[in-house]
């Protein structure tokens, strides 16, 4: 039987990147400098997304991919910082920009960091890591914004963890200009036996390009606890890279609380023999909101575990999107993976489309796939209302009782906890709505 051919780029997709790409301007020097051309020649390959790409049914890419960013007006949070009661070491970037006087100094033990920025030698630890974990993803499904964001990037930092730091690192990204439209990557490498928290929080930008690529080499752990900010207006496409050795362990979880538009993509190979891997994310979108959960997970070594637990409340007609695959290669025998997508809806205007899938070609393993829609429990919400509570407050419980399996995949219960009142804030703050 005759291959069939990849299907040819659209060339309306191919106008949009030559467009995008001219309207950038392509760092030059140094280590990354291969890398990014030859991301940039994947992008012209690729061309950039558009509404009839598969992976882009159910997200409008036009915004992410336009030569300017809408512009989002500036959000006045007066919260408390998020992660502002933990000990942690604090790299700021402003729209973007790296602010200096606002972060600590880089040094700590068990890690090393140096922002991409900065970091223009020939020879780099970084060099077989950047846009390569990119490149891996890209087969079999096209990420054309991650390659732009290879190509483009600005900034980032480049983390190699060497030890079991005292304290997690924290990115803060502010959003100070309404025009502002960010290109970030950040590396890390977590070396053998080496372990390391990673926290991030804030809208970033207008609109904001993110990746995060990290390699986890064998028996190392890496966290991740993201909280992506409270901007109604803001824009992001995000995208995670990660590579797990022997008995590794990658665990990453996302807080979305509004945005108009949020696309968050997760690609992870595991690569050596028990490794575990768990994504997780909560959202929670009031009205002119669009969340977008794309998450692709490949296991090719023996007895891996995979975890992806998405939990969406949506009301006012927001729109939630989660399209997720397990891929068990032949070989990958004892293989454990699970997959759940749920929503809460809390009107009849909101909408929740998901695309659970699983490919196996092995014949020893567990793999579980699950996708929920529906509205609050009547009968729950009558038991908590008979037992005193008003309507609104009994609502708040069992939606947070709805989103407590995907909080639960954090590890520290203090930062479990911090998400936890992040939730029941943004919850609080719509009852008088």
């Amino acid at each position: 039987m005759a291959m069939l051919k990849p299907k040819a780029p659209e060339p309306r997709a191919l106008d949009l990147a030559e467009t995008r790409i001219a309207a950038l301007t392509l760092p030059e020097g140094g280590w990354a400098e291969p890398a990014r051309r030859d991301a940039l020649s994947r992008v012209r390959d690729m061309g950039l997304p558009i509404a009839r790409d598969e992976y882009w049914k159910y997200t409008k890419p036009d915004t992410l991919t336009a030569v300017e960013p809408t512009p989002a007006a500036l959000f006045e949070d007066d919260d408390a910082p998020v992660f502002g009661a933990f000990d942690r070491l604090k790299i700021v970037f402003v729209d973007g920009v790296f602010d200096a006087d606002a972060s600590d100094d880089l040094a700590l033990e068990g890690i090393e960091i140096e922002r991409l920025a900065e970091s223009r030698a020939d020879i780099h630890w970084a060099k077989d890591i950047y846009g390569t974990l990119e490149a891996r993803g890209q087969t079999p499904v096209k990420r054309p914004l991650a390659a732009l964001n290879t190509a483009f990037a600005t900034d980032g930092v480049l983390i190699r963890v060497t030890g079991k730091p005292s304290k997690p690192v924290s990115l803060i990204y502010h959003h100070k200009s309404e025009a502002s439209d960010a290109i970030l990557h950040h590396v890390v490498k977590v070396e053998e036996g080496a372990e390391l928290t990673l926290l991030e929080n804030g809208p970033a930008a207008a609109r904001v390009n993110m990746g995060l690529e990290v390699d986890v080499a064998d028996t190392g752990v890496f966290r991740h606890i993201r909280a992506q900010g409270r901007d109604h207006e803001r824009r992001a496409a995000t995208h995670i890279f990660g590579r797990l050795g022997r008995e590794s362990a990658f665990k990453s979880f996302t807080l979305t609380a509004n945005g108009v538009l949020t696309r968050n993509e997760v690609v992870l190979e595991l690569t050596g023999d028990d490794a575990i891997a768990h994504v997780a994310g909560a959202c929670m979108g009031d009205g002119d909101f669009h969340h977008d959960d794309t998450v692709f997970v490949t296991h090719d070594a023996v007895n891996c575990e995979s975890r992806q637990v998405y939990k969406k409340v949506l009301r006012n007609g927001a729109v939630g999107v989660f399209q997720g695959k397990i891929l068990v290669e032949a070989g990958a025998q004892k293989t454990d993976g699970y997959q759940i997508s749920q929503s809460l809806l809390l009107d009849d205007d909101s909408t929740f489309q998901a695309k659970p899938e699983l490919e196996i070609y092995a014949d020893d393993v567990a793999c579980s796939h699950g996708s929920t829609s529906g509205a609050i429990d009547e009968e729950a919400l009558f038991y908590l209302r008979s037992r005193g509570l008003q309507k609104a407050e009994a609502t708040d419980y069992l939606t947070l009782a709805f989103l407590a399996e995907a909080v639960q995949e954090i590890d520290d219960e203090d930062l479990q906890a911090e998400i936890v009142e992040r939730i029941s804030a943004w919850l609080f703050r719509r009852r008088a709505k």
